[in-house]
Formats: C-alpha cells, structure tokens, sequence
C-alpha cells in the first residue's frame, strides 16, 4: 500500500477556497473539479499502458495508450460526483461505474445501498473517488467490495484525509501491493462528532447546495 499526499501550491490554494464556509456551492463545485483534475494526475502515474505505433508528419515512432480493459473510475455517492467530471477529463476513455455508500452518524461504521459496477471486474484498475478520509470505514469497505469483484488494482483519491482514516487503510490493506491513497492533505484529526478538523464541513451538502 502506498499513501501520497500531493502537496502541490496549486492544490493548497484551492484548499483554502474550498475550506472557507463563505465559498458559495456553484464556486465550490467548480474547484472540487479543478482540484480533482490535479489530483487526477498524481492518482494516474501508475495507469496501465501499451505500447502504440504513430507516423508523425517526420516519421514512424512508438508511444503508448491506455491499455485494456480500460480504467474503471467509481465515485463513491453522492459527494463523490462532484469529483468525477475532474477525473474524466483526464481519463475520457475511462468507464463509470457507481457505490453508494453511507455513514451510520451513531456507530459511524459504513453500509451500502446502492452500487452499479460491472459483475466481474477481473483484471481491471479502478480509481475510486471520496472527497473525505475521515474514518475510513467507508472507504475501507468500498476498495474491499472492488478487490472482491476481482480488481487487480485499486487507486483512492481523496481531498482531505486524517491520521485516523489513513490508519485505518493501513490496517486493513498494509500489505496490499496495488492500493494507492492520494490526498490533497492531511487534516489535524476527528472531532467527537467524526468530523474533519479543520476540514471543509460537510462536501455532499456544499456541493450541492443543502448546507444550513
């Protein structure tokens, strides 16, 4: 298992705009796809290739192309929409499939309620979208439900994390060798709510426009 935290200037500037709670829902959403198009490209260095021939308009030379199957990106619903499109236009080819997952706000473990997903997903490198790694339950049962399906390797990308959540991935896949965890950052921790602090409040309701 491998975690990156992709601390790039660019990705701390729209951080910032995406924490302060003044940011309106059409600004916020724009950023969350700005900001995942950066992510997208730390989250992709390792997307499989195959070697492709071209002529030039100079001559004949080799370079590569998304390999088959194509990648499988997976927004974990809802707040994982509003990442999709970032991660799209860097992997236009790239299928779609969906996991609703959600959070008992009591004993703040995970359960599913919906997914879309190929039955078999044998040989295939999913990417899976979640704007938040607070606890890590969600996640942790959303890559263990694709390397069920037979996913060879598994990418989470996520806008904020926190020594809890990344704890937790590490338990239960330390010694996975295809799971990779991107971040645009790691928060200070969990409040007793389960919030992330500082974090950013509550992605599905800004995004959408649903905050009180």
């Amino acid at each position: 298992m491998r975690v990156h935290v992709a601390d790039h200037p660019l990705i701390t500037h729209k951080l910032t705009v995406l924490r302060d709670e003044n940011t309106p829902s059409p600004t916020f959403r724009h950023l969350v796809s700005e900001l995942m198009t950066l992510l997208a490209y730390e989250g992709t260095r390792e997307v499989r290739v195959t070697p492709k021939e071209i002529q030039t308009p100079v001559t004949k030379t080799t370079g590569v192309r998304i390999a088959e199957p194509t990648p499988l990106i997976v927004p974990i619903l809802r707040a994982g929409l509003g990442m999709l499109d970032g991660m799209t236009a860097l992997l236009p080819t790239a299928e779609v499939g969906f996991l609703g997952m959600a959070r008992n706000e009591e004993t703040l473990e995970p359960y599913t309620y919906a997914e879309r997903l190929p039955d078999d997903l044998h040989d295939r490198q999913c990417f899976v979208l979640d704007p938040m790694l607070a606890t890590g339950g969600s996640l942790s049962a959303a890559i263990k439900y694709l390397f069920d399906r037979g996913a060879v390797d598994v990418t989470a990308i996520c806008i904020l994390g926190t020594p809890e959540g990344v704890a937790r991935i590490e338990k239960d896949f330390g010694d996975h060798e295809n799971l990779t965890v991107v971040l645009g950052a790691v928060d200070d921790g969990l409040d007793e709510n389960g919030f992330i602090v500082p974090g950013l409040g509550d992605a599905g309701d800004r995004l959408y426009g649903t905050a009180e």
